[in-house]
């Protein structure tokens, strides 16, 4: 019967913690974008490199784009 009152005050302990951290958190604003992460992988963020040989003009080149 002794082993029952532990398990019960570990129990209710355990909880009490779960309960206080889902409190901070709750009021650190931990819970409040729900949208998001569902539409997230949705979303195209793909890193593109540029391509240097594109990027890099000569100067004959502007000279001929200022021409046209």
């Amino acid at each position: 019967m002794d082993i029952l009152y532990l398990m019960i005050i570990c129990s209710v302990s355990v909880a009490a913690v779960f309960l206080i951290i889902f409190i901070i958190g709750a009021k650190n604003g931990q819970f409040e974008d729900d949208e998001s992460p569902a539409v997230r992988i949705l979303m195209d963020n793909e890193v593109i490199k540029e391509n240097p040989k594109l990027t890099e003009e000569k100067p004959s080149d502007l000279d001929k784009k200022e021409k046209k």
